[in-house]
């Protein structure tokens, strides 16, 4: 048994229950919509979707469900 290796898994499972360890600098990603994939980016604290609805309104249901997800983790800090 690889005692090391058992340490390190504890010590994972503890920062995943720590998710404000984590801070997100950049990304790419598709979100399947309803109707449509959307491309969304997250750069220097934001997010840009190329939905319609985001263009005019500089937020749309697409980022905010990815706030609500990643929560503290997209903090610009």
């Amino acid at each position: 048994m690889d005692y090391g290796l058992i340490g390190k898994i504890e010590k994972a499972k503890r920062y995943a229950q720590e998710p404000h360890r984590f801070k997100f600098q950049r990304f790419d990603l598709v979100f399947q919509g309803d109707n449509n994939q959307h491309q969304l980016h997250f750069e220097n604290g934001q997010l840009q979707c190329d939905c319609e609805f985001f263009l005019t309104h500089q937020r749309c249901s697409h980022t905010m469900a990815l706030e609500q997800v990643f929560k503290e983790m997209l903090s610009s800090s």
